[in-house]
């Protein structure tokens, strides 16, 4: 928030072009954080420019200015870093799980089951390429695959 009062041009007419831009948030943002006050009161002497760039630039970062300066999507506004971590302990837990219903149970039962996907999360792409090498069978010897693994050409082509 304060870099991007930072970047424009100082003074009023920074403040100006600041509230061209990002007015109707400012305006939410007065009365939800400054109660009793609004932008109308630049006009009327009750607020002077040095007070509203101090309220400006001391926003926290989940006000609706903030959140406009930033072009920010409300799926990812939503998506905070504790949320994020919360995720990955949660995929964390679900995979070990997995690994030990795979490892201690009878292969007869286990044999179908599949790890879990991952939680979603926004600007995360989903993989669909598996990373499971399969030596044998239909599948061949897996040369190909651990060939692009450790970036060389497998010996037998």
């Amino acid at each position: 928030m304060d870099a991007a009062l930072r970047d424009r041009a100082g003074g009023i007419p920074g403040l100006l072009r600041f509230l061209t831009e990002y007015g109707e948030a400012v305006e939410w943002d007065m009365a939800r954080y400054w109660p009793g006050r609004s932008l109308l009161d630049l006009w009327r002497g009750g607020l002077t420019w040095r007070e509203l760039r101090v309220f400006l630039r001391y926003l926290p970062r989940d006000s609706a200015t903030a959140r406009a300066v930033r072009n920010a999507s409300p799926e990812e506004e939503a998506w905070t870093m504790d949320r994020h971590l919360l995720a990955s302990i949660v995929d964390a837990v679900r995979e070990s799980t997995y690994a030990a219903i795979k490892l201690g149970g009878d292969p007869k039962k286990t044999g179908r089951l599949k790890p879990p996907a991952p939680i979603p999360r926004p600007g995360v792409a989903e993989t669909q390429k598996s990373n499971v090498i399969r030596f044998g069978g239909r599948h061949g010897s897996g040369a190909k695959q651990l060939a692009t693994v450790f970036g060389r050409p497998a010996a037998n082509q």
